[in-house]
């Protein structure tokens, strides 16, 4: 099966604490390593060096405005970027939980590398949790992802992970980021980590408290089978034959099939016929079923692409219920 973890001499450039993730791969940490042995584990050692873009039209010349990006430890170009770009270096990653592992008591629970080391992530645990309903629990994570191409700012983002069902779900931040979802630094500034924190409100414990006041309104909300069709068929893409195209396409019969007992949780009470039971059936649609390339690829989509839209604009629509 295809997957775009970083491998380097044939070793995963991840490592994980709990459960292992992604088809097997990645090496284990043990619970209180430092973050140092975080980073050697994860095979995350190495820099992002840079070199002047150069052109040859016979003979070689410089173009100054360019700069090429590679790693250090086996020379591989990664991207072409602006002499403005500003890195986030694998180990600035690392020490932007510093604090909150060493103050907080966050826990990092994964680190890697994915696209041959142009993105960097990191996945920390936080101390916050609680209960939507009965047994229905919430953990709050903070998520904090980069890239060497342009292909993303470096960002950082609450989420809150279903415990029954893994599914996750951006927690909004009010007044930051471009969709209130997310702090977003953009390669053409330098990477403050304290601003970034300071921004999110450090541990997040008031985002937290708003989000999860918001899903327990959700499981008051009874949901019929003809709201539940309209409003998935409405989050969907538009399909231009009409709506009756989108009811037949794959994505909703799963997400309706999820909604009617075939989700994780979906028979719970206060989840079942609830809009809480119709956000989680899009959440782990969007989270395990949707298709994609590998793993990896709808991990991205689910956090930052098209699949964290689509899971943002289910709790819009649902929460005007509420």
């Amino acid at each position: 099966m295809a997957h775009h973890l970083s491998l380097f001499a044939g070793t995963a450039e991840m490592a994980y604490a709990g459960e292992k993730p992604w088809h097997g791969l990645g090496q284990e940490v043990t619970k209180g390593a430092s973050l140092e042995q975080w980073l050697e584990q994860a095979h995350l050692q190495w820099k992002y060096n840079e070199s002047v873009a150069q052109f040859t039209n016979g003979s070689l010349h410089d173009y100054p405005d360019y700069k090429v990006l590679y790693r250090s430890d086996n020379n591989r170009p990664l991207s072409v970027v602006s002499d403005r770009y500003k890195v986030v270096q694998p180990k600035d990653i690392v020490e932007f939980f510093r604090s909150l592992v060493e103050r907080e008591g966050f826990e990092i629970e994964t680190m890697g590398a994915l696209k041959e080391g142009r993105r960097i992530w990191a996945l920390a645990r936080t101390n916050i949790e609680n209960d939507v309903i009965g047994s229905d629990r919430l953990k709050a994570y903070v998520l904090l992802i980069t890239s060497c191409d342009g292909s993303l700012a470096t960002t950082a983002k609450f989420t809150s992970v279903r415990v029954v069902c893994w599914n996750t779900q951006a927690i909004a931040l009010h007044d930051v980021g471009e969709s209130g979802r997310a702090v977003k630094v953009r390669h053409n500034t330098v990477f403050n980590p304290d601003l970034v924190k300071d921004q999110m409100g450090l541990i997040g414990a008031r985002a937290f408290d708003t989000f999860l006041g918001n899903m327990r309104a959700l499981t008051k909300v009874k949901m019929s089978d003809n709201d539940a069709q309209g409003i998935v068929a409405s989050i969907l893409p538009v399909n231009p034959e009409g709506i009756d195209k989108t009811k037949e396409s794959r994505a909703f019969r799963k997400i309706m099939d999820l909604f009617h007992g075939a989700g994780r949780g979906s028979s719970m009470e206060g989840v079942q016929g609830t809009a809480w039971g119709l956000l989680n059936a899009v959440t782990e649609y969007t989270d395990h079923h949707v298709r994609a390339r590998s793993t990896e690829n709808r991990f991205d989509s689910a956090m930052f692409g098209t699949g964290a839209n689509l899971k943002a604009s289910a709790e819009s629509v649902l929460l005007e219920l509420a």
